[in-house]
């Protein structure tokens, strides 16, 4: 009998002994379990029997074929987890009369318990090869992918607020509305800004007649009066001074008393003054008067105006009109309620074009140009959406010290919504005709570093090959040194092989199922 044991330390006791499965702590293999969820305890090892190379049938029948000498056993707690079934099962087939080879028994189930654990299945040797996928480099074109998340923003958004507190009076369109720029959206109450701009406009129009008087009659009236009094006083200067003269000569021949000489002498004094009088009014008429009447009418004139369009800015208040066209994505009040100034109350959004906004380090943004290809993965989309590069924040962003990236994609159908999470990839530089592995070929050493390959060397064994990497995509790398095209690169299959150890391309065979416990 072939005797193959697991943990297992047997002791006998005199006879008339009780069996003391009080020891036991053990927990069948089985999956049925009810007192081994009490007794809390793991299996170990099977206790496996084998008799001329066959095994025996069922736990019971082999530990009644064990023992048959001994006259009772136990198991000790510290080894009752080897797989033998609980006590109380078999107890009955352990009492047995002792025989005159109980001592050898019990010597070969002492020594038993030395030998190294098996079961009753054969363990097979490991394989001498590792089955692996492999493959040449390749030469080709790579870009570099680089890849973020944003948030979709509008082209252009305008949250319209009035400037005047007043009840809603109507609305024109309603969320989901497309407008254009310019279009009447809503109006407010303004009975009272009518009102005004009304009186105002009267005012207006009374200053402007005024100024209309003032620089086309007024004005010219006074200054041709100036001027004709300036006229009349010179006509009577001259003619005071020919008599003044004419007696002046009469009066050196004789002819007439010195009293005639003096009297004109003194109307051509007065004639003077009249004269300088009429000349320093006509100054002061084109001068200053004619200037101040102009500016006063002008002044009036403004004035009124001032308050006319004032009032009319007011009325205009209450008109809502979009800046911009777009379509209408937010209505918070109805007809009727009172609008707050500077509270939106139409919010208009141009959705036409979208723009993913992220922010990328700037060591990639300095590889980026305007117009560079990029692409947006919308979730519920099957394929990504072209887009293109359209800002490139010329400074860093002072908390993240990272570049503000702007990429711009068409909507024209209105397939994509404002606020949408997305993730980017932009296409950044460019390399041709290099030589490629696949990504997953690529392995990081012990430093968490440099990078190595895997390689078939021609014996069929793998060796550890450090290499360079340049650009990395989602599926290949650029390999910049340590590489050739003849090398043969293991791709799949590969991780954690030691160095030396015996590869074989291909697919392992289907492994034949384990026998049956």
């Amino acid at each position: 009998m072939t005797l193959i044991a697991s943990n297992l330390c047997l002791a006998t006791t005199p006879p008339g002994t009780q069996k003391m499965s009080d020891h036991w702590t053990g927990a069948p293999r089985s999956r049925k379990r009810t007192w081994a969820e009490k007794d809390g305890a793991k299996p170990l090892h099977r206790f496996c029997l084998v008799r001329k190379g066959k095994h025996l049938p069922g736990r019971q029948a082999q530990m009644s074929n064990l023992p048959k000498t001994v006259e009772t056993f136990r198991f000790r707690p510290r080894y009752a987890q080897a797989n033998l079934g609980h006590p109380s099962s078999y107890s009955s087939s352990f009492s047995r009369s002792r025989g005159p080879i109980g001592f050898v028994g019990v010597l070969l189930l002492s020594l038993a318990a030395l030998v190294p654990t098996a079961c009753s299945k054969t363990e097979q040797a490991a394989p001498t090869e590792v089955y692996v996928q492999a493959a040449h480099p390749e030469r080709g074109d790579i870009s570099e992918q680089i890849t973020a998340d944003a948030t979709l923003a509008p082209l252009a958004q305008a949250a319209i607020s009035p400037k005047v507190t007043a009840p809603v009076k109507k609305f024109y369109v309603q969320r989901g509305s497309r407008v254009r720029a310019g279009q009447l959206l809503a109006t407010l109450e303004n009975s009272d800004l009518e009102a005004a701009a009304l009186d105002n406009k009267g005012a207006y129009t009374a200053a402007q007649g005024t100024y209309d008087i003032a620089t086309g009659a007024t004005v010219p009236e006074d200054t041709m009066k100036a001027e004709t009094d300036l006229s009349q006083a010179t006509a009577n200067l001259n003619l005071a001074q020919s008599i003044a003269d004419s007696r002046a000569q009469l009066f050196a021949e004789g002819a007439i008393p010195g009293r005639d000489l003096d009297t004109a002498k003194a109307a051509l004094v007065q004639a003077k003054a009249a004269h300088e009088i009429a000349r320093q009014h006509l100054e002061a008429v084109q001068k200053v008067s004619h200037k101040a009447a102009l500016e006063s009418a002008q002044g009036q004139l403004t004035s009124a105006q001032g308050k006319y369009l004032g009032a009319q800015a007011q009325l205009s208040y209450t008109e809502i009109r979009s800046p911009i066209s777009g379509v209408v994505t937010d209505r918070p009040l109805f007809a009727g309620e009172t609008a707050a100034a500077g509270n939106p109350v139409i919010t208009v959004m141009d959705t036409s074009a979208l723009l993913a906004k992220l922010h990328i380090s700037q060591i990639q943004a300095q590889q980026l140009s305007i117009g560079a290809a990029a692409s947006i993965a919308v979730r519920g989309l099957d394929d990504p959406l072209p887009a293109k590069v359209s800002l490139i924040s010329p400074a860093l962003d002072p908390g993240s010290t990272t570049v503000e990236v702007w990429l711009r994609v068409e909507n024209a159908k209105g397939t994509l919504k404002a606020g949408t999470p997305v993730r980017t990839t932009i296409t950044g530089r460019t390399a041709k005709d290099v030589l490629l592995v696949p990504l997953e070929a690529v392995q990081t050493g012990p430093d968490g570093e440099s990078k190595f390959l895997l390689l078939i060397k021609p014996d069929g064994t793998a060796t550890k090959h450090p290499v360079t990497l340049g650009i990395r995509t989602s599926e290949s790398a650029q390999i910049l040194s340590g590489l050739t095209p003849a090398d043969n690169v293991i791709t799949s299959g590969g991780y954690g092989l030691d160095e030396g150890t015996k590869v074989k391309v291909g697919t392992a065979p289907a492994e034949a199922g384990g026998e049956k416990e």
